[in-house]
């Protein structure tokens, strides 16, 4: 068995006709054990039907491309292509796109982590 999985996605421009509500979930792809992670295209003017939160995952999200509103617990904040937010489990959360919206958004269960960078690294 090797020690990685490759796959592909396809340009992220095509992911809103490639994939159902213009998301795609890596876990099943990767097989990812640790996190979940998804790449979205939001086009403008759409806005997520829906409020959510989580029971136990933190949810970072990397915005690559576009501006929108994203909503944290009635709390509007302005986005655009190099925004980082972190929201907690608790967090209730929507967005919104004002312009076409490209972002990853990786699902981590909170305080999980226990190594990283070069604490997690062995030189071989």
């Amino acid at each position: 068995m090797a020690n990685f999985k490759k796959s592909e996605i396809g340009k992220i421009e095509e992911i809103e006709k490639n994939y159902e509500n213009g998301k795609v979930f890596l876990h099943d792809i990767l097989n990812l054990t640790s996190s979940e992670i998804s790449i979205t295209k939001m086009p403008k003017g759409t806005k997520l039907p829906f409020n959510h939160k989580h029971k136990q995952n933190e949810e970072i999200y990397i915005f690559l491309k576009g501006e929108g509103i994203f909503t944290i617990d009635g709390e509007k904040i302005e986005i655009k292509e190099g925004t980082l937010i972190k929201v907690l489990p608790e967090g209730i959360r929507t967005m919104e796109a004002k312009d076409d919206l490209e972002y990853i958004c990786i699902q981590a269960k909170k305080d999980s982590l226990e190594q990283f960078g070069l604490g997690d690294g062995e030189l071989c």
